[in-house]
């Protein structure tokens, strides 16, 4: 039987290749064509195949409109956040949060939170009254009357007090 010149191309091609790989080569070649078949042999499930699908025409969307270059940068940004944070820094920052958390976390606070709430609510409600009048003369009338200047004096209690707070903590200039 004589080959022709094709088939003595491809059986030199295949013996070339048979003598230029080792051992080594071949037991990588197999377990990397192992491997593959397993991956196709996975992709051929019902779910993985849907899900793939849909992961799919989710990056179709997503490039189209740009998103997608927003996702790689918030990638980018939290790898280079992570690079850089240091120890200490990762531990100060759980350190703050867990200080924020007790201090903002009292049945103190929620209580004046609720209270303030229901404050301001009252007072939304107080000023939609219609006919309170307007001008100077509304203006005085309202001054004139005990919980409006009770309310002022209140307020200007609570602002010298907390003005001297500030003073304590550093956050505003002595007068």
């Amino acid at each position: 039987m004589t080959e022709t010149p094709q088939m003595d191309e491809i059986t030199r091609l295949a013996q070339g290749v048979r003598d230029a790989l080792s051992d080594s080569m071949v037991d990588r070649l197999t377990g990397t064509a192992g491997n593959a078949l397993e991956v196709v042999d996975k992709l051929n499930e019902p779910d993985i195949r849907d899900g793939l699908s849909t992961l799919l025409d989710a990056v179709g969307t997503m490039h189209r409109t740009g998103a997608l270059q927003t996702v790689i940068d918030a990638v980018y940004m939290l790898h280079a956040m992570r690079s850089a944070a240091t120890d200490s820094m990762v531990d100060r920052a759980f350190a703050f949060i867990e200080h924020m958390a007790n201090n903002l976390g009292t049945e103190d606070l929620a209580t004046l939170a609720h209270e303030a709430k229901g404050a301001l609510e009252d007072a939304i409600d107080s000023c939609n009254i219609p006919g309170g009048g307007g001008g100077l003369m509304g203006t005085m009338r309202m001054l004139s009357q005990k919980d409006t200047q009770e309310a002022l004096r209140f307020m200007l209690s609570f602002s010298c007090a907390f003005k001297k707070r500030a003073v304590v903590l550093g956050k505003s200039p002595q007068a």
